[in-house]
């Protein structure tokens, strides 16, 4: 299970400080979880899996796909009220999927249009 939370981190390109911030733990924290020095309790497992949707099953168990498929239904969720085409789409799950520095370059890109 240990393994599998920096399996997750690292598929994600976040760092320990990143991935500890977003479920209010430090990154040593994290660092004692991925090295199996503190255990990952039930409610840091659901936390990850809620953040970051990631298959609890997968987590736990290492039973099936690490993530949930739950970005592509919102994301037809919102195609369906938003009258979104195909490349809104792939743009939304592109962006979904971009490490965490790459989103905050393409928010800046984005707002400095904005601000033209």
């Amino acid at each position: 299970m240990y393994s599998r939370v920096k399996q997750i981190r690292k598929v994600l390109g976040l760092s320990q400080e990143s991935f500890g911030g977003t479920l209010g733990v430090t990154k040593t924290a994290i660092c004692g979880i991925e090295a199996g020095r503190r255990g990952l309790t039930e409610q840091m497992a659901k936390a990850i899996c809620r953040e970051f949707n990631v298959n609890y099953e997968w987590l736990k168990n290492g039973e099936g796909e690490m993530f949930d498929a739950l970005p592509e239904t919102l994301v037809d969720e919102l195609a369906d009220e938003f009258n979104l085409d195909d490349l809104d789409r792939r743009i939304i799950l592109g962006y979904l999927q971009l490490s965490e520095a790459d989103r905050s370059a393409v928010k800046r890109y984005i707002k400095n249009l904005m601000e033209s």
